[in-house]
């Protein structure tokens, strides 16, 4: 079976924020981003929603787990950096700063030893929906459950 990440189109240009192409990526992004949320919402597993400035930069949202049948949900944002794509986007949840030990400072999740080497093999042809998949995604179902029974976080 193929995993849901598998399953993102992939994107094929390679732009940034200041590159001439950004349009054109950012038409990529919202394409699989789209994508990926209509196949959480075919597997009954929606968890996040996000949407961008008018730039395409600047993103916010929220996102959820549902740990023990209670959801615990959290302010969601990130910003596209200069170096996009070669450089993956940073995910921060500034409720959770400095609540667990796998996180930088101002809520950014670490994404170092997972994440950022895969991002480096497959860039340009992750992008954002990939990133929510592969890091956001599996980051919390990792941590939630730990800062629950630790007393960390309660329900929203």
């Amino acid at each position: 079976m193929e995993s849901v990440a598998e399953r993102i189109p992939f994107l094929t240009v390679n732009a940034g924020p200041r590159d001439p192409n950004w349009e054109a990526r950012l038409r990529e992004e919202y394409a699989a981003l789209i994508s990926y949320i209509e196949i959480n919402q075919n597997d009954d597993n929606e968890w996040f929603q996000i949407e961008p400035d008018d730039s395409g930069i600047h993103w916010r949202g929220k996102c959820w787990y549902i740990y023990e049948l209670v959801r615990y949900e959290f302010a969601l944002e990130f910003e596209i950096p200069a170096t996009y794509p070669a450089t993956p986007i940073e995910l921060v949840l500034p409720e959770l700063d400095g609540k667990t030990p796998k996180m930088y400072r101002g809520g950014k999740i670490c994404l170092d030893i997972h994440f950022s080497p895969l991002w480096s093999r497959k860039q340009p042809t992750y992008g954002i929906a990939h990133a929510l998949a592969l890091a956001l995604g599996p980051w919390l179902a990792a941590e939630i459950p730990v800062l629950v029974e630790q007393g960390t976080i309660h329900k929203s």
